[in-house]
């Protein structure tokens, strides 16, 4: 079974293979001869995953699916949230993204925060979502240097470690988008 992932963010596509598995191959937008960078203009993660399918199905009519994540603190209420990626600014530097957060939270005792993921999949023509949610807190330094994004200043509770100090195998344990993906599958499982 093939998906297409609406999106062109390598490290994305790779994660959600590794919690997928064998079980569904997903082709990105570039195996799929696509080369647009959908944008990501609501203020939902839902909205912005479901522009992404949408956008995807419409130029292939092919089952595809959309993804947004965004990274909410609770001291910023809810911040950096559906703006994750763009937190500092438009080039989606995620360097400057991090220097933001961290100095938006110096003066904060609370530091909890969750990863929250959204899946748009159209499958048969019908859309569906699945949601993924890691709850956790946000590090005073950056440590670790695998994974992406905010993982180098995010640390899953239960765990001592920030998702850049995991291999993928432990992240998986903890991480938001494998628990949208293992809904993913499930639902695919089910109606294949």
């Amino acid at each position: 079974m093939e998906l297409i992932f609406a999106t062109n963010n390598r490290h994305k596509v790779d994660e959600l293979q590794s919690a997928i598995g064998n079980k569904v191959h997903i082709r990105t937008l570039a195996d799929a001869g696509i080369s647009i960078d959908i944008p990501e203009p609501h203020d939902t993660l839902d909205a912005n995953a479901l522009e992404k399918s949408r956008t995807i199905y419409s130029l292939t009519h092919v089952n595809c699916f959309g993804e947004d994540t965004g990274l909410e603190v609770e001291a910023l209420n809810g911040d950096p949230g559906v703006r994750s990626a763009r937190y500092a600014g438009d080039e989606k530097d995620f360097q400057k993204n991090i220097e933001k957060l961290l100095m938006n939270l110096e003066q904060k005792d609370n530091r909890n925060a969750r990863f929250r993921t959204i899946i748009s999949l159209i499958w048969n023509e019908k859309e569906y979502f699945f949601e993924g949610i890691c709850e956790g807190r946000v590090t005073i330094a950056q440590r670790g240097t695998n994974g992406f994004g905010y993982d180098s200043v995010f640390v899953p509770t239960g765990s001592d470690k920030t998702f850049a100090e995991m291999a993928m195998d432990e992240k998986n344990r903890f991480s938001h988008r494998k628990k949208a993906a293992d809904k993913l599958v499930s639902f695919l499982q089910n109606n294949a």
